[in-house]
């Protein structure tokens, strides 16, 4: 398997018959998943996903992919939450978080409307001068407030530079019939791929969401595809000791169970920075209601142990870690004996910087699971399309599995709204003048 479950640091914290009495409510989960029956059942169309994909609409993606690369410089691609965070994090860890800094032969990618700042709106579109330029919008309704409004400023952009040429510089990625962006799509020629309707945005890495700038900058999507239908085959059997994805949503439930709040996702490659904000949304959205839910966090090690190191190991025992530990490194550096020995390092001399790298894992493991932390490993054996494919449907499946043990219903986000009606009363939007007035008032009060 491509990712595989490390146990043996829950040593005198968890035991297996603790895990193993949980098999029960796996299986129920199991098929409350797979037979529809569960709360969101609508949206698991990203169970069969990595088989059962358009293939006319990724050949379609796949030609313009390759048109952006031969026409633009940069691709900026306007989303919030599961609209970019994939995607991001598909192109920092499979390529490198330095991927714009390069020299390559595709164009650099930003990703913008994440937020309302005017200043990296301004800034981004300041990257743009004197290069060529698409977009890929995606936005499932085309009226989410952040991405709405950069496109907004954006389209009026690309329109003053390329006048009717823009139509064809302009990709959505949203609705397959309605909605105000494929209205708008439709009405300006605009090439469009579909958020498919049975799956959420932030399971939607799988979809055009994720694809179509990972196929921009270089990613062999149909690799990505194969490493998640092969995590999709594998990852079927409903028993806990054999699928090692349902044994980690026990285990993580059951440290939940025990007064274990805070699930901190670390690994020790800043590659993986990203996937780790990609986790958080997936967990933390789809777990988080009904007053439930791990709180889901991350860190980079060992950058993060000079800041948080303390209080991981004696501060409050709210926490566990999940390592996600990448056995091969992309690159590596061999280190060599100085004969002054101005450092005092001479000690790490003559191997590998990734073997110092591992032995800072190691004994930091040792260390937290010492301070009463568990830790939990998941193993990958390296940074490529297939692992990159396999690990994101290994933690969608994961948590579906977990928001059923928790006995919620991992596929709606209900609390999401109310900041944005809110946002919406106060800026003035038509039709919520009463809420407007009551938000006011608080306000004054406060």
């Amino acid at each position: 398997m491509a990712v595989k479950l490390i146990e043996k640091y829950l040593a005198g914290l968890v035991s297996p018959d603790e895990i193993q009495k949980m098999a029960g409510e796996v299986q129920a989960a199991h098929q409350m998943l797979h037979e529809g029956t569960g709360a969101g059942s609508e949206f698991r169309g990203w169970l069969d996903l990595p088989v059962s994909y358009d293939r006319e609409e990724y050949t379609r993606l796949k030609k313009a992919a390759s048109w952006i690369r031969q026409n633009a410089q940069v691709l900026l691609v306007i989303g919030i939450g599961g609209s970019y965070l994939g995607a991001r994090a598909a192109v920092e860890f499979l390529k490198s978080p330095f991927y714009n800094n390069f020299k390559k032969e595709t164009p650099d990618i930003y990703f913008v409307g994440n937020s309302l700042s005017p200043t990296y709106l301004r800034e981004v579109i300041g990257l743009c001068s004197g290069r060529e330029v698409a977009i890929n919008v995606v936005s499932k309704s085309g009226t989410t407030t952040e991405p709405a409004v950069a496109f907004r400023q954006l389209k009026e952009y690309m329109e003053a530079r390329y006048g009717q040429e823009a139509a064809k510089r302009i990709f959505c990625t949203t609705d397959r019939k309605k909605g105000a962006l494929k209205s708008l799509a439709d009405k300006m020629g605009y090439e469009t791929f579909v958020v498919p309707d049975d799956v959420g945005g932030r399971y939607s890495v799988l979809t055009p969401v994720g694809l179509l700038p990972m196929a921009v900058a270089g990613i062999d999507t149909d690799r990505v595809l194969e490493g998640a239908a092969q995590a999709r085959s594998q990852l079927m059997n409903s028993s806990l000791e054999e699928n090692p994805c349902y044994r980690y949503a026990a285990i993580r439930n059951l440290l939940y169970r025990r007064g274990k709040a805070i699930e901190l996702l670390v690994s020790y490659e800043p590659a993986f920075a990203m996937m780790a904000q990609w986790y958080i949304q997936l967990f933390g959205e789809s777990e988080g209601k009904e007053g439930k839910g791990l709180y889901p966090s991350c860190a980079s090690f060992s950058t993060d142990l000079h800041s948080m190191g303390q209080f991981i190991q004696q501060g409050t025992p709210l926490l566990f870690e999940t390592v996600v530990d990448i056995l091969e490194p992309k690159m590596d550096f061999f280190i060599r004996t100085n004969d002054s020995n101005f450092d005092g390092l001479n000690f790490l001399a003559e191997q590998n910087l990734s073997a110092i790298n591992r032995k800072a894992m190691e004994g930091t493991i040792l260390a937290h699971t010492a301070g009463g932390v568990p830790n939990l490993v998941l193993q990958m054996q390296k940074i490529d399309e297939e692992n990159f494919g396999y690990f994101v449907y290994f933690m969608e499946k994961a948590c579906a599995i977990s928001g059923y043990l928790l006995g919620v219903n991992p596929f709606d986000q209900p609390g999401v709204e109310q900041y944005k009606q809110n946002m919406f009363a106060l800026l003035g939007k038509p039709g919520y003048e009463a809420l407007r007035d009551q938000l006011e008032s608080q306000l004054n009060k406060l």
